[in-house]
């Protein structure tokens, strides 16, 4: 890796002596210091991510041009790179000019400029450029999360102004409780989260029991990337997957689909003599019903009903057009022949499931499209073989928020519609209390937390030890618990302001009778 971050300065004729201490600068700035002399194929994408802003950083430029630098970073490490650019903006004067599609790091800049097919169309002070709904939203952009509570707390009565920070808000609801004692609250515009009841089937289940592997096996490299990992998805569960970067999450759901195959269910594979291993210590996989430690597996079959959407799923498309990428998996999964009417109609269905014109683009090849119109194409290409258990890593690392926003809908349609099982992998935690029923969070290659968000974020020490971040719904709890109102939600986005709304219609109603604010 040193030599990797070294390239720069050394090619700029930066005295020997001094890159040195650029490295071991740029490196811990990205936190990736322990790293200093592996290989990068040894690396995740995240990971590799983190050395090529290293590699900028120890360039000390008067410039720095960061281009969605963070977007498959975990949120610690995105706090951490966006920490060091700030300080070398304040410190070292050096200027930094950010593209992003986080609103939230938007604001961190002193100026903000929205650009639309290839002209400026919103520029100024962050806070202003990104509190216009209605322009965003005709740009592709969103609010920041924040933000949208904030709004939607004003919907229901509370006037709360937009806030970034759980704590400013926090104080603010108190105040405007005090203010109002309750008058003016409805939650009658507030829609409940809800998820669609699937049978208990094997058919969208998930069972893993200490699932390991070794990357690079009896080598100087040989890395752990799972240790006994061990995890149960239920079928109809919306589930999540979290975890720094290098935790092992991209590892193993690359094993749901035998994209990686365990060592058991390879056809050179044979059993050691003389050892006899534990019961406790076995490997167990089933997903979708396939026993995958059996090498007699149909894993043909076990990839038509276990669709798997890559990091950057774009990536995936390789056809001359449309038509012919989508329709690969199809014929390429299907028990028996089809006809063309039957391709064809299963490539419409699936093109226009995910929100595109079956006409407009059929014909067109794929790498001439939108980034996100290569999301959607791609994501049809799985879906075109209806699979029981859809997994996606990083669905929608790197679109703009409201194609983020649109990616998350098509995949509840789908779930709603005939998928029974979605799982995506995120290192968005608001995406994840969102939007997921239960998750899981990977450390060192094994699961060290499950359950609902709520259950998952229960406790903030624990998810900053696991180098996480707290979604903003579990903050603003918190900071409400910390000034003494207590509310339950799921952490959802419409559970939350119905939490919030209920407590302040309550807690005003008993200032208003009492004269006091002992309720609060």
């Amino acid at each position: 890796m040193e030599d990797d971050v070294a390239f720069g300065p050394e090619n700029i004729g930066v005295p020997r002596a001094e890159i040195g201490e650029r490295i071991t600068f740029a490196l811990d700035a990205v936190g990736m210091s322990e790293y200093r002399h592996s290989t990068p194929t040894r690396l995740s994408g995240g990971q590799k991510q983190r050395i090529a802003i290293a590699g900028a950083l120890a360039l000390k430029p008067r410039l720095l041009i960061l281009d969605e630098s963070t977007a498959m970073l975990d949120p610690l490490g995105r706090k951490e790179v966006m920490d060091v650019v700030l300080r070398l903006n304040k410190e070292e004067k050096m200027t930094v000019l950010l593209i992003t599609h986080f609103p939230e790091e938007a604001m961190l800049a002193d100026r903000a400029v929205v650009m639309h097919e290839g002209k400026i169309v919103l520029e100024g002070e962050p806070k202003s450029v990104l509190s216009d709904e209605a322009r965003l939203r005709e740009y592709s952009l969103v609010l920041p999360f924040s933000y949208r509570i904030c709004r939607e707390l004003a919907r229901g009565g509370l006037p709360v102004e937009d806030r970034m920070d759980a704590d400013a808000l926090a104080d603010e609801i108190l105040a405007k409780i005090q203010k109002n004692k309750g008058a003016g609250i409805d939650t009658g515009h507030i829609v409940a989260r809800s998820f669609p009841i699937k049978a208990d089937e094997e058919g969208g289940r998930v069972l893993a029991e200490n699932v390991t592997h070794v990357y690079n096996p009896a080598s100087p490299f040989e890395t752990y990337a799972l240790r006994g990992a061990s995890l149960e998805i239920a079928c109809g569960d919306f589930f999540g997957i979290i975890g720094y970067t290098g935790s092992g999450k991209s590892t193993f759901v690359q094993h749901l689909n035998a994209l990686i195959k365990l060592p058991t269910a390879e056809k050179k594979y044979r059993p050691k003599k003389g050892k006899k291993t534990q019961s406790a210590e076995e490997t167990h996989l089933t997903v979708a019903g396939f026993d995958l430690t059996d090498k007699r597996a149909d894993f043909r079959a076990l990839r038509k009903n276990v669709g798997m959407v890559f990091q950057y799923p774009e990536y995936q498309l390789f056809a001359e057009t449309v038509f012919e990428d989508v329709a690969f998996g199809l014929k390429n999964f299907s028990e028996q022949p089809l006809t063309d009417s039957q391709v064809k109609e299963a490539v419409r269905s699936a093109i226009e499931m995910v929100g595109l014109s079956y006409e407009e683009i059929k014909d067109c090849s794929p790498f001439e499209l939108s980034g996100g119109q290569k999301r959607r194409v791609a994501i049809a290409g799985v879906i075109v073989t209806k699979p029981q258990i859809l997994v996606l890593d990083e669905p929608a690392a790197g679109l703009d928020p409201l194609g983020k926003t649109e990616i998350m809908e098509l995949l509840h349609k789908l779930h709603r519609e005939w998928c029974k099982t979605v799982v995506i992998v995120s290192h968005d935690m608001d995406e994840i209390a969102e939007n997921c029923t239960k998750a899981a969070a990977f450390s060192e290659g094994k699961v060290v937390a499950f359950g609902t968000p709520k259950e998952l974020f229960g406790s903030q020490t624990a998810v900053q030890q696991m180098g996480l971040d707290m979604p903003f719904s579990a903050k603003l709890t918190y900071a409400l618990e910390r000034r003494g109102v207590l509310i339950s939600s799921d952490l959802s986005t419409p559970d939350l302001v119905r939490a919030v709304l209920e407590y302040a219609k309550t807690a005003g109603a008993g200032m208003q009778l009492t004269g006091g604010d002992d309720n609060v």
